[in-house]
């Protein structure tokens, strides 16, 4: 890769993170999904009394990604929750409805608006690292 190229890539990244960041936050405890709209997006969902970066993800629509699979979600739709249940720091979640509760007591969510897909995928991976996030899915 051309390395100027490749500062201009890794320039765009220090702005997509601050962009995110600087987003004001969107707490689980209050959400409704009235409050999210059908965009694409991607997302970070983080400790409120920490800032530690729980996940970082894509979507298409972020009302359902957010509300209805995060939230919501079960087994097959809520991946975070799933983390949250495996965490062995996390003694006191145990359940999905524990996971649910872990959300809505203690997590914010924040996004930017990002109507490429492929674009959208790029800036996950990319913030991944430099947002250091807690649960980041294994290789397959």
């Amino acid at each position: 890769m051309n390395p100027e190229i490749f500062s201009r890539r890794s320039a765009q990244i220090i702005k997509f993170v601050d962009r995110l960041w600087n987003q004001p936050p969107i707490y689980f405890s209050n959400l409704t999904p009235s409050m999210l709209r059908r965009i694409g997006s991607v997302y970070l969902i983080a400790h409120r009394g920490t800032d530690e970066v729980l996940y970082i993800g894509r979507t298409v629509n972020l009302q359902r990604r957010l509300y209805t699979n995060h939230l919501m979600g079960n087994k097959s739709t809520a991946r975070l929750k799933k983390y949250l249940i495996e965490d062995p720091d996390l003694p006191i979640v145990q359940t999905y409805e524990d996971a649910k509760r872990y959300l809505q007591d203690n997590c914010y969510f924040k996004y930017i608006k990002v109507t490429n897909w492929k674009l959208r995928g790029y800036i996950e991976g990319m913030l991944a690292y430099p947002l250091k996030v807690r649960y980041i899915e294994k290789e397959h």
